[in-house]
């Protein structure tokens, strides 16, 4: 993890299994949470190795009991995620697969590589996308994309996924993380007054045109 004024950037390093998300790296991300929810900082997102997050660690899933499920392990990281003060900035480099792309919809914004490939596969494991994908991926696709992601288990090329409005820009895998930096600045730059995005105006359950009026008026008090 890497620290400033302004951001943190956090790296998922697991190369031995394509950085899959297990018990440590939940825990590692409640404890990135409670740093910023205590001093709130832009997040920035990010796998080593040419791959994001491969998904969850399936050796740790096959010992998960009915308890685990119900106890929602990785949903509860990742709607600490979601709900944090500052924006999160997903860097997609490979795969970010199953809990991965769901640990990606967690994010504000998401940018990638040309090697990007952003899905849920998890109906081919006869198991649903239970840690976020099946209501915030509609919120980001929209309803019949989401469906169709969500019951073919198909997985989106980085193109695919700038058209559908998953991804916001591609970059080379070279300069994935100069454009984090470079959206991570202008997010300080207009920080005029430290008005942090979500505490500013809780628009969740909101539509859209309502959430706007909502943001508008937070923006001219």
């Amino acid at each position: 993890m890497e620290r400033s004024t302004d951001r943190v950037v956090v790296t998922l390093d697991r190369p031995e299994v394509r950085n899959a998300i297990d018990q440590k790296t939940i825990d590692g991300l409640h404890e990135v949470c409670a740093e910023l929810e205590d001093s709130p900082r832009t997040l920035i997102l990010t796998g080593a190795g040419g791959v994001f997050a491969s998904g969850a660690d399936i050796a740790q899933l096959r010992d998960r009991t009915a308890e685990d499920a119900l106890a929602g392990i990785n949903t509860t990281a990742f709607r600490r995620i979601r709900a944090l003060p500052m924006p999160v900035i997903a860097a997609i480099d490979g795969y970010a697969l199953g809990g991965g792309a769901e640990l990606a919809y967690a994010a504000d914004i998401r940018i990638g590589t040309p090697s990007a490939r952003i899905g849920n596969p998890e109906t081919g494991l006869g198991i649903i996308a239970a840690a976020g994908a099946t209501w915030r991926l509609p919120e980001i696709v929209g309803e019949a994309r989401a469906t169709e992601l969500l019951l073919t288990g198909r997985i989106l090329r980085a193109d695919e996924a700038l058209q559908w409005g998953l991804l916001s820009a591609i970059h080379p895998s070279e300069e994935i993380m100069d454009a984090a930096h470079e959206i991570a600045d202008r997010i300080a730059a207009n920080a005029l007054r430290p008005v942090p995005h979500r505490s500013a105006a809780n628009t969740s359950g909101l539509s859209p045109s309502a959430a706007c009026t909502a943001l508008a008026l937070v923006l001219s008090a």
